[in-house]
């Protein structure tokens, strides 16, 4: 995606505006079965903008870059922060992927469906192949899908298979908040997909990510995210969970036990962080799970979202935007002067 200051000295002085009032690293809890945090290693991960929790290999996340990078989908192990397999997509030349999820099919999908023009490219594309069942360096010959959206062009950068139904979704990402788009009930790889308007989002998406038994669905933006129930293929917004302070927040997706959310961030070495849901927040089989262990603490303290967290963060998070707009309009003024 284009990042949110795209001149390299403001950006360099707004990453320094940040740090500035930026919290230390929460550690994550170990206790509970929450996993840990962990760093994407590999030095060509330089704008992790998806993320997606394997079915097949227990601890494995795909990711991928978004423009500019190639045709290619990476495995990393959560527990060293490793590379373990990269994924070549044969006759593809992608020109903005922004998103990866994972069907119940056990497959991988991929939205090649940025758009920093705008909402202006004529169609957009999604790539799917089987999640490899060994993890080693392959090249693969995908499905790829042509899709276009009813009532024209959307910038999008959020791609979600619903894990029971397959059927895909697109959250477009605007400023005054994106719309939800369902695509066709099986999408097909000749002619042109239509995905049309279900429901309206509140909040400029970044990512999204269905639960793994489909009754619930969260979008991120760079500061908030939303969670919904899903009830007869429509969200209803039921809380806001904890959201990490990230410098650019780009992925979020669930844990495969639905416990947990991890959050991705762009930049190289770049952390994913685990937040750990609770009350209504936890998906209806995770609930259900912790139920029947006898566990009915909080495993995370933060009740329906840790209100005062997501209150602090948000604080936070306003407070860095505003510290580095005064900056861009103070240089601008500047610049003018000369």
């Amino acid at each position: 995606m284009r990042p949110l200051l795209c001149a390299p000295g403001i950006a360099a002085l707004t990453a320094l505006a940040a740090l500035a009032v930026l919290p230390a690293a929460t550690p994550a809890v170990a206790d509970g079965g929450t996993p840990s945090a962990f760093t994407l290693e590999d030095p060509r991960i330089k704008e992790s903008s998806g993320l997606a929790a394997s079915r097949t290999h227990p601890g494995v996340y795909w990711t991928h870059n978004d423009s500019d990078d190639g045709p290619y989908v990476y495995a990393v192990d959560s527990r060293t922060g490793r590379t373990v397999a990269t994924v070549t997509l044969s006759g593809i030349d992608p020109r903005d992927v922004e998103a990866i999820s994972i069907g119940p099919d056990g497959n991988v999908y991929v939205g090649d469906i940025g758009d920093n023009l705008g909402g202006s490219w004529p169609k957009v594309w999604i790539y799917r192949f089987a999640e490899p069942k060994e993890l080693k360096d392959v090249t693969v010959t995908p499905v790829r899908y042509s899709v276009q959206y009813e009532g024209g062009p959307r910038d999008a950068e959020s791609l979600m298979v619903h894990p029971k139904t397959g059927r895909v979704y697109i959250a477009s990402k605007h400023r005054s908040g994106g719309g939800l788009f369902a695509g066709p009930e099986k999408l097909s790889a000749s002619g042109i997909n239509v995905f049309r308007r279900v429901a309206d989002l509140k909040l400029w998406a970044t990512d999204g990510a269905f639960s793994p038994d489909g009754t619930r669905l969260v979008v991120r933006s760079y500061f908030d995210v939303r969670e919904y129930r899903w009830e007869d293929g429509r969200p209803k917004e039921i809380g806001r969970p904890n959201v990490p302070l990230q410098r650019q927040g780009e992925s979020v997706t669930f844990t495969p036990d639905g416990r947990t959310l991890m959050y991705g961030t762009e930049g190289v070495r770049s952390q994913v962080s685990p937040v750990p849901l609770d009350g209504d927040l936890l998906p209806d089989h995770a609930e259900k799970a912790r139920a029947d262990d006898g566990n009915g603490q909080s495993q995370s303290g933060l009740g329906d979202g840790g209100g005062d967290d997501l209150n602090r963060n948000l604080a936070i998070g306003a407070g860095t935007f505003a510290v580095a707009t005064l900056l861009v309009v103070s240089l601008r003024r500047l610049f003018r002067r000369r």
